[in-house]
């Protein structure tokens, strides 16, 4: 978690960032990336047993079975290592325990396509903290999209390679917050051959930016560079919609069906969306994942959940919030989708979390997402917000209110309290033992 001086030094630092030349420009950066460096959640040496008792409700993630019949989870190392009734699991010699009162744990949220640049920091709109701020809507994991919104972005094949390389390693060693973001997602684009996706995944590189934000746009020369990706273990998403940024342009269904990248990004839009008649063909015609944002056309993102349902492929539905963007941050934009998802696409409450934690966790090869041994310790714990209209946590979603966050752990820490961002929790979670 950040602390207060360091935040207010590096707040302090850009409020007159404008009144120095390049060289002092370039020292207060370098101040601000060391204090911002060390705002990791602290880690205890030796082994660390945390328990979470006590739980209400515990949402699993996974669609097969979203509602969990345990009340105490164990967790070894930053890994759950039991989950069950506390009677039948081992709780002795915690050095951390957490009662929760009777709220809700779910697995930490995964925002499925966002745009990273500079640490956590985003030139789109000129804002800091915006990571940690999603932190504090219940996000533990994002995803990269394509690292777009950096200023002069290299486009040469030479530059684009050490753009991702340089972004997968600056955010392996940087998470703020204890978030982390999946980085370093070039963007294709002409004259790239199958050895520079050997070269990329040999240093560590596992996605692809948005693709159709490049100069590739046939959906021939963007099926074959898929076919290189995938061949060396790099995922794919396609931008699907109308153009977001200079220099993108329309995807329309015939290239995103003979593109077959592994997502379908922003299905509904990113903003703008492509005709009904498309998305339901996108649906229909494709296996590949059913990424809804944020930052889209929310009826374009009903007609895909409805679809979605009536096909019987729910589990191909995974979210995201496709920010920063244009429209802002949006710290709470999963959050607000799965109540969208819920209230008004008519979808239970713990089947929407689905979409945005054990769904997005299987399609994109994570190691949480899921309340389930062997996982990383990445969780939420929830309640309904004060007043809402809900008796309990997921009545209160389905009628289209947000969540109170009580706490976030990462890795089995604690990352966060009491959000300050949701509304506030009916009843929120203790630490009895620290």
């Amino acid at each position: 978690m950040y602390t207060s001086g360091r935040k207010a030094a590096a707040a302090g630092s850009f409020h007159n960032f404008h009144m120095h030349g390049t060289w002092e420009r370039f020292q207060i950066c370098s101040k601000w990336v060391g204090a911002m460096a060390h705002d990791e959640p602290t880690k205890a040496s030796g082994p660390n047993k945390l328990v979470v008792r006590n739980i209400g409700l515990l949402l699993s993630g996974d669609l097969r079975s979203p509602i969990l019949d345990a009340d105490t989870v164990v967790v070894l190392d930053g890994r759950i290592a039991a989950v069950g009734k506390e009677k039948d699991v081992d709780t002795a010699a915690a050095t951390t325990t957490i009662d929760a009162k009777g709220t809700a744990l779910a697995p930490g949220l995964i925002d499925s396509h966002v745009h990273p640049v500079a640490g956590d920091w985003t030139p789109r709109q000129n804002q800091l903290g915006w990571i940690d701020s999603c932190l504090h809507g219940g996000v533990t994991t994002m995803v990269s999209a394509g690292e777009v919104h950096t200023p002069g972005r290299p486009k040469d094949v030479v530059g684009l390679k050490a753009m991702a390389v340089f972004a997968q390693r600056a955010f392996t060693a940087f998470r703020p917050g204890g978030v982390r973001v999946y980085a370093g997602a070039p963007v294709i684009e002409h004259g790239m051959v199958e050895d520079d996706f050997k070269e990329l995944a040999a240093a560590g590189v596992t996605i692809l930016g948005e693709i159709g934000l490049g100069s590739v746009k046939d959906g021939k020369t963007a099926r074959q560079m898929v076919s290189w990706a995938r061949k060396y273990g790099i995922q794919s998403t396609i931008h699907t919609g109308g153009p977001s940024i200079p220099g993108s342009s329309l995807i329309d269904k015939d290239m995103v069906l003979e593109t077959d990248a592994d997502v379908i990004g922003h299905i509904n839009g990113g903003h703008t969306a492509l005709p009904d008649d498309q998305i339901v063909a996108l649906c229909e015609r494709s296996t590949r994942a059913l990424e809804i944002v944020h930052n889209g056309n929310e009826r374009a993102a009903l007609l895909t959940l409805r679809t979605a349902k009536d096909l019987k492929k729910l589990g191909r539905v995974i979210l995201g919030t496709d920010s920063p963007a244009g429209s802002g941050v949006q710290p709470l934009g999963i959050l607000r989708m799965i109540s969208l998802l819920s209230s008004v696409g008519d979808i239970p409450a713990e089947v929407a979390v689905c979409f945005a934690t054990g769904n997005t966790a299987k399609i994109r090869n994570l190691d949480c997402g899921l309340v389930a041994p062997g996982r990383a310790a990445n969780f939420v714990m929830m309640d309904r917000a004060q007043h809402s209209a809900g008796k309990d946590l997921l009545e209160s979603i389905q009628l289209g209110d947000l969540p109170g966050i009580g706490m976030v752990i990462i890795d089995g820490a604690i990352s966060t309290q009491r959000s300050r961002n949701t509304p506030p929790a009916t009843t929120v979670p203790e630490v009895v033992k620290h």
